[in-house]
């Protein structure tokens, strides 16, 4: 039996975020933990998991808080990782040289080796997320992960917009779609527009497993995270899940720290794309358009 043919059980790590580095770490430990008690074999965390998310604001102070890759969580998780035996998605703020930074995610293999890292490539830069301060744009490009528990197609928060990111990480090979996230909405605004704001964040990802016949983890934070300059902060939505191929929900988080696990038939994703070939169909000869920033 090839890996994609056999069952993959997956957890993710979803909870509240403080200030306090060493609080945050423990809280993903202690997920990690319950995951792998529970029969995970890779486990996936949230965005920029050990601190608050503090593109709120621009302060030159949050570059103290970046670190290298390898460096001290990478090590520790990789630690982890070798005495679990299971696979773990980290999402760090990378100090890569002075005054160039990344948002990126490392891959730390069951054990313990860093099997890979995916620099973030889409950087936001709206009111409450000032990312472009931070962030550089990644080079690495849109190449999957090669690990023990499959081909990983890890992506972070606003790439999760793109379907170009998901479809190249698809033509890459990638067998699951990974997403650690820092998404929620501002407290005033009104219920109906917080449920329109959630409802397309979970859509356009099972848009993104079905398109590319593929399951889907999208791993989201949770809890109120104050504004340093005075404003109403963000109530980030938890809400984590997980889908199948077809978009299907297999688990589904609320709004309270949570650690899901769940089994994946990832022998689904070939008998998907035999229904719908999708990759065989696709017009590549007429596509050139898409690399325009906007058809005049």
């Amino acid at each position: 039996m090839t890996r994609s043919a056999t069952p993959l059980t997956v957890g993710l790590v979803q909870h509240p975020c403080s200030e306090s580095y060493e609080a945050n770490l423990a809280a993903s430990e202690a997920g990690i933990r319950d995951a792998h008690a529970r029969g995970a074999q890779l486990v996936l965390l949230q965005e920029l998991h050990t601190g608050v998310y503090f593109c709120q604001t621009e302060s030159t102070d949050r570059f103290d808080q970046a670190e290298p890759i390898p460096g001290p969580t990478s090590e520790r998780l990789g630690r982890l990782a070798a005495e679990l035996g299971m696979v773990i998605v980290a999402s760090l703020f990378e100090r890569r040289a002075a005054g160039l930074y990344h948002n990126t995610a490392v891959v730390l293999e069951r054990d313990g080796t860093i099997a890979g890292t995916y620099r973030k490539m889409h950087i936001p830069d709206d009111p409450g997320f000032y990312e472009k301060f931070y962030f550089t744009p990644g080079d690495l490009g849109f190449t999957p992960i090669e690990t023990s528990v499959g081909r990983l197609g890890v992506l972070v928060c606003w790439d999760q917009w793109y379907p170009e990111a998901a479809r190249l990480m698809a033509l890459a090979g990638a067998e699951l779609l990974l997403y650690p996230t820092a998404i929620g909405w501002e407290p005033n605004d009104a219920a109906d527009e917080q449920a329109r704001q959630r409802d397309a964040w979970v859509t356009v990802q099972r848009g993104h497993a079905i398109a590319n016949g593929l399951p889907l983890l999208a791993c989201n934070r949770c809890g109120h995270e104050p504004d340093p300059a005075g404003g109403a902060g963000i109530d980030f939505w938890g809400n984590s899940f997980v889908c199948g191929p077809q978009g299907e929900f297999l688990a589904e988080a609320g709004a309270q720290p949570q650690t899901l696990v769940v089994e994946i038939d990832r022998a689904r994703s070939e008998q998907v794309r035999r229904i719908w070939p999708f990759l065989r169909d696709r017009r590549i000869d007429d596509y050139h358009d898409l690399t325009r920033r906007y058809r005049d």
